[in-house]
């Protein structure tokens, strides 16, 4: 007993069911993207988890973080205010600009605070020293 649907042996199909969702696609603000994408860069969140919550995939939600990276997507401010994020602050005054060090040294500023760590700085050690920062600063 097999339902064929291309017609070849002349048998019929006698009950079809539509099974309807959503019309279309939804459209999002760029708010809403931003929200979500923000969301799911929360500590302990998955990126499937916000996907589910809010009906998108999760390659949706990881083009909207690339459009958070690229500055085409912003951050709500009750997000951005948030200790995860940090506030980019761009200084073009050359008067005040640090002698030039090395392609391979980085300077972390929180607060008060600086970090300088060489190429071969430890990551661990470098994400302890930024949280303890973010701790010493708030």
């Amino acid at each position: 007993m097999g339902v064929h649907l291309d017609g070849s042996r002349g048998v019929g199909v006698s009950r079809l069911e539509v099974i309807e969702g959503p019309s279309g696609r939804r459209r999002r603000t760029k708010a809403e993207r931003a929200r979500i994408a923000a969301e799911s860069m929360m500590p302990g969140v998955t990126v499937a988890d916000v996907a589910r919550k809010h009906g998108t995939t999760r390659w949706q939600i990881y083009d909207w973080r690339k459009q958070i990276r690229k500055g085409n997507l912003v951050v709500p401010e009750s997000v951005a205010a948030l200790p995860i994020f940090a506030e980019l602050v761009v200084d073009d005054s050359a008067a005040e600009a640090p002698p030039a060090r090395g392609a391979s040294e980085v300077e972390i500023v929180i607060g008060d605070i600086v970090i300088r760590a060489g190429a071969g700085v430890d990551e661990g050690q470098l994400t302890r020293a930024i949280r303890a920062a973010r701790a010493a600063a708030s």
